[in-house]
């Protein structure tokens, strides 16, 4: 049975209007990286037009894009080409990275990309443990566990004055 094509593209675009946030958000969360999450919100909406799913609840469809979207972080972070490296000597010619914009960012930044993850659907997005546990495919327990550390770390760093952080 064939799809309505008209249909089809305007729910899409539709879709896209109401979870491209979500989804871009979520990504930076996890990569650090605009490039790597340009290139990853891409990859999440070809998927959702290769695929074409049906949802049965606004929730369903929000369950599916942040899935999908830590699927691909995750395909991003398994990369073999993403671990090549160069000596530093190659690298002399570059500009230096940009700076993070504040002290709690730059901590931010040095977490662990499953701990970011976890911070951003909890904080950022309102998902309770047991909702990122379904969709991180992870037990409630270690959803827990990440958010603790998260703020033991966080609390360090700033008992410290935000001098270092991780």
């Amino acid at each position: 049975m064939k799809k309505d094509a008209d249909g089809f593209n305007a729910r899409a675009e539709e879709l896209l209007e109401r979870y491209a946030g979500l989804v871009y958000r979520l990504v930076f969360a996890r990569t650090r990286r605009r490039d790597a999450a340009d290139d990853i919100f891409q990859e999440v909406f070809l998927r959702y037009v290769a695929k074409g799913p049906d949802f049965e609840s606004e929730e369903h469809a929000r369950a599916w894009f942040c899935r999908v979207t830590v699927n691909c972080a995750n395909s991003y972070w398994r990369n073999p080409f993403r671990r090549r490296t160069e000596p530093l000597e190659a690298a002399e010619h570059l500009p230096a990275p940009e700076t993070a914009e504040s002290g709690l960012d730059a901590c931010l930044d040095r977490l662990f990309p499953e701990l970011r993850v976890v911070v951003h659907l909890y904080y950022y997005e309102g998902y309770s443990t047991p909702e990122i546990a379904g969709l991180l495919g992870k037990k409630e327990s270690a959803v827990r566990m990440r958010l603790m550390r998260v703020r033991r770390q966080l609390r360090d760093y700033l008992e410290e004055g935000g001098d270092s952080c991780v």
